[in-house]
């Protein structure tokens, strides 16, 4: 980090930082030790998680925007963080928290189950090189952890300026039987662009080399809703 990073860091960690029992590695999360977002923030209210949030410039805005909300901002960069705390810090935000960890294993481990009314991903890491797309955070794994973490008609955010991601994270979700589209498509298959998020830097780097900027929203079924069974024609005619 950077020296003003450090200072930040220094200055802000205490309030807006959620100290976490890790497991094996440093940005990991030990099994068994849930925090209490109500204990957290000092209040009840809905909760939205960003996951990787970058610097923060999203879910700063985002929390400035919607005091009555709580936000969580997960990132591994700690640079990032310092720079979201300082933001935060100077915007007067009072209902921002961050943790410095895994996202799978913060939607595992960290988070409740049910506890999350919002969760956001924005412009993820799209490990472009094919021989690296295994590393891509939205993929078969991804939905029931998200399942997890989201309240019943609990929403799934997502963006990207990677058409082949874009198309990957359509296909993952299609399959996702804990979801359900939350969005009429447009002529083109996709959802409107989320007007709650802030234009960013990776958002503009992506217009700016010509690239569509494609967004997806989700509702997480009801627990108790099973998904429909589709029936053949051998199942109609059968007594």
């Amino acid at each position: 980090m950077s020296d003003g990073q450090e200072r930040a860091w220094a200055a802000h960690a205490g309030f807006y930082l959620i100290e976490v029992e890790r497991g094996r590695a440093a940005t990991s999360i030990r099994p068994g030790d849930p925090i209490d977002p109500a204990a957290t923030y000092g209040r009840a209210a809905p909760l939205v998680v960003e996951i990787g949030s970058g610097q923060g410039h999203a879910i700063v805005h985002a929390a400035q925007s919607a005091p009555e909300t709580d936000f969580l901002a997960v990132e591994v960069f700690r640079a990032g963080l310092a720079r979201t705390m300082l933001d935060a810090d100077r915007a007067g935000v009072q209902n921002l928290r961050l943790v410095e960890a895994n996202a799978p294993e913060v939607l595992e481990h960290l988070l409740p189950a049910a506890s999350v009314d919002e969760l956001w991903v924005f412009f993820s890491d799209p490990w472009h090189k094919s021989k690296h797309h295994k590393r891509r955070l939205i993929d078969p794994s991804f939905p029931p952890l998200a399942a997890r973490a989201l309240r019943d008609g609990g929403v799934l955010r997502l963006a990207t300026d990677w058409e082949d991601y874009a198309r990957q994270m359509r296909d993952v979700m299609s399959d996702a039987e804990d979801f359900a589209p939350a969005f009429d498509a447009a002529p083109d298959g996709w959802a409107p662009r989320f007007d709650g998020r802030v234009m960013t830097a990776f958002e503009r780097k992506g217009l700016a080399k010509g690239r569509d900027i494609r967004d997806l929203v989700y509702r997480r079924r009801d627990r108790a809703e099973a998904p429909a069974v589709p029936v053949t024609a051998d199942d109609a005619a059968r007594p």
